[in-house]
């Protein structure tokens, strides 16, 4: 056959095949379930929520276990070394730490099990109690993990604490829980020990070894009496004395998980093992088949129920894990002294998890660079990625077969090795992912990005969109776990009855629903409710709606909508996703006061993108504050707004009548965002009330 009839060919039967399977395949069936009434669907494979995926394990546990036997040889835990550390000043005398690591080195899953129990082991010696709880406060690494574990197997439950988490929230956090032990990494035990008086059931600390450790530790000693313990010293002491495991049961808690939470102090939610394992059963049902030769990078925070989710999901399937963090995770990160290599390079992960606000960074970031180089080389980008971006929509005449292979092979082979070139395929969670981001990723990085749908309340369990479903904008159908139902919202105008299709508020039924709050059983019975057949159900607060496939989308939340002086509904949530594509953007916020009749909004420009705009426009400036307040950026930024808020058709009283730009970044360190980088609106309204005020004058 002709080699060129063969071009045509193919990429029309492959266009066809697409469409047929867009419109036959129904990923999300209507079920029967109590409760409210409502319009409910499960996944198409499972007729039932699914507890675990393995006869006789029904703990956590019991499944890291089960893979530690089963996987001993193969590389769990990787870690790299630090070779130097140092001091860089910038031109305005400002001095910013940068680390030069070194590979990962690794220890295996037989090693990790030892690691394991005797830290079990070691944590029992120390006198802690097993009806005591223990906290873990430290960022992402083996020893969080470790640590973790060693908590199970002598059936502890773990109160997990954001790193980021501010002193009022801590002491809040460590307090209502009745931590009596913490383990900590350097930086956290400073924390501790300046707010030790405050804390008044913690007995001992467990510092994680640290090459600053040491300055801490004795700040801990001059300020406190608790028994102060290194890491390594206590699996030290469980090897010498080792004691028998303690397993739990499913119903036992393994977590209470303290969320950073948007609005007041932080709500200890409690999973049980069974709630973690069911999630994680779903999971692994329907993810492209992850196993021993995969390799996961970990930087986002393990005291989030994604990370902690998706970690527990590797150990099951015999993956690595490589630890990284985000100052430290490509070759251009803030930390990364310059010539020497990023987490994902050295690492070269084929699976990641990632919140949207890193995907959007990812995505600016390459924009930026191929704009700065213009010419052919942002010529050849544009060609390429529209071709690329007709095929994935289905169409015959975008870019497939041996055009396809050109395009990566020229132009996106380099955006993939910035996250280390061998990414199959990606999860993105906590927050609304961007359909203009979603395809970019698809694209220049060649992997599909599984949209998660889940709250901490739920195990991150809830709906998922599988590697196959090339659609944007949704999150997929049920995981395996849960059953999602949709109830009528009518003071918001979201009812079932709805066409063309079912709206309302978003209801997660299934074995992953957590037991609830900690101590706080009004609010528990607020939000949680069991129906006459025994199904427990969380009431999300989010609004979504169901295609005909029996896939959701998230369309509002209900703490975002604001009614203005005349009447018109405003969902923040939705114009803030609608405007933040815009290139200059790297937060904003978007505030309406119900005795006003238009919004206003809060933005963080780009310092990248707003600085290269006046350089090219000859605009002087003494520093980014004062580049900020000049009349023309303010106009430049409002009107990449006013052209976003048009693609995406909002309507006029949607559209921020005025804008106040902010120079410094909100970071969960500051306290503006949680650590999943979602805005803390009570927080960020308090801080900048000032300037929202003069917006409104």
């Amino acid at each position: 056959m002709n080699i060129y009839l063969v071009g045509i060919l193919i990429p029309l039967l492959v266009s066809l095949m697409m469409r047929k399977s867009k419109n036959t395949k129904l990923r999300g069936l209507p079920v029967d379930v109590g409760g409210e009434t409502g319009y409910a669907i499960r996944n198409y494979r499972f007729t039932s929520p699914v507890a675990t995926a393995w006869e006789g394990i029904s703990t956590l546990a019991e499944l890291f276990e089960e893979s530690c036997k089963k996987y001993a040889s193969k590389r769990l835990l990787g870690t790299r070394k630090l070779i130097s550390r140092e001091m860089e000043e910038t031109a305005d005398g400002r001095s910013f730490e940068k680390l030069h690591l070194g590979s990962y080195e690794w220890l295996n899953y037989e090693e990790v099990f030892k690691n394991v129990s005797n830290f079990s082991s070691g944590l029992l010696g120390l006198g802690h109690k097993r009806q005591e709880r223990a906290a873990i406060f430290a960022v992402t690494r083996a020893e969080w993990l470790i640590a973790l574990q060693g908590c199970f197997r002598c059936n502890v439950t773990v109160v997990t604490i954001y790193a980021s988490l501010g002193e009022e929230a801590l002491i809040h956090s460590l307090n209502e829980a009745e931590v009596s032990t913490v383990i900590c990494g350097h930086a956290e035990l400073k924390k501790l020990a300046n707010i030790s008086g405050q804390l008044h059931t913690v007995k001992r600390v467990i510092y994680m070894d640290d090459e600053d450790v040491i300055t801490e530790v004795a700040l801990a000693e001059s300020k406190t009496n608790w028994r102060l313990i290194s890491f390594t010293d206590v699996q030290r002491l469980g090897m010498e004395s080792p004691i028998d495991a303690d397993l739990p049961v499913s119903a036992d808690i393994a977590v209470i998980m303290y969320t950073s939470g948007s609005t007041g102090l932080p709500k200890g939610v409690m999973m049980s093992h069974g709630n973690v394992l069911a999630t994680i059963s779903a999971a692994i049902a329907i993810l492209p088949a992850p196993g021993t030769k995969d390799t996961y990078m970990a930087y986002l925070p393990l005291a989030h129920i994604l990370e902690l989710a998706a970690e527990n999901v590797m150990v099951a399937v015999g993956c690595a894990i490589g630890y990284g963090n985000p100052s430290t995770l490509t070759d251009t990160s803030n930390k990364i002294k310059r010539g020497t290599k990023g987490d994902v390079s050295v690492l070269g992960p084929t699976l990641m998890t990632a919140v949207p606000a890193i995907l959007d960074r990812v995505r600016d970031g390459v924009r930026k660079k191929v704009d700065a180089k213009g010419g052919l080389t942002k010529k050849l980008f544009e060609i390429g990625y529209r071709r690329r971006l007709s095929a994935i929509n289905g169409s015959w005449f975008g870019a497939w077969g041996l055009e396809m292979i050109l395009w990566d092979f020229i132009v996106f082979r380099k955006v993939r090795a910035v996250l280390g070139g061998n990414v199959r395929f990606m999860i993105s969670g906590a927050a609304p992912l961007s359909g203009d981001t979603q395809r970019f990723i698809n694209i220049c990085l060649g992997a599909p990005i599984g949209q998660a749908y889940g709250l901490t309340e739920t195990c991150a369990g809830g709906s998922f969109s599988e590697y196959d479903d090339i659609s944007v904008g949704r999150v997929g159908a049920p995981l395996p776990c849960s059953f999602v139902k949709l109830v009528d919202w009518p003071e918001g105008g979201y009812l079932i009855s709805d066409s063309p299709m079912p709206r309302g508020e978003i209801v997660i039924g299934g074995p992953n629903v957590t037991a609830g709050y900690f101590k706080n059983e009004a609010k528990t019975n607020e939000v949680y409710k069991v129906d006459e057949r025994g199904m427990r159900w969380f009431y999300t607060g989010d609004i979504g709606q169901i295609h005909p496939d029996g896939c959701l989308e998230i369309i509002d939340r209900k703490k975002d909508i604001v009614k203005l002086q005349h009447g018109e509904y405003v969902s923040l949530g939705k114009v803030e996703a609608a405007l933040i594509v815009s290139p200059y953007v790297d937060n904003l916020m978007l505030h309406a006061d119900p005795f006003r009749n238009y919004c206003v909004a809060l933005v963080v420009p780009s310092p990248n993108s707003v600085e290269d705009w006046a350089q090219k426009q000859g605009i002087t400036y003494t520093d980014f504050s004062d580049l900020c307040q000049k009349e023309e950026t303010i106009k430049e930024v409002y009107g990449s707004l006013l052209k976003a808020a048009k693609a995406t058709r909002l309507q006029k009283f949607e559209i921020p009548s005025k804008i106040k730009l902010l120079p410094d970044p909100w970071t969960p360190e500051a306290g503006l965002v949680t650590a999943a980088l979602k805005l803390k609106r009570e927080v960020i309204r308090k801080t900048f009330a000032l300037e929202l005020s003069k917006l409104y004058t």
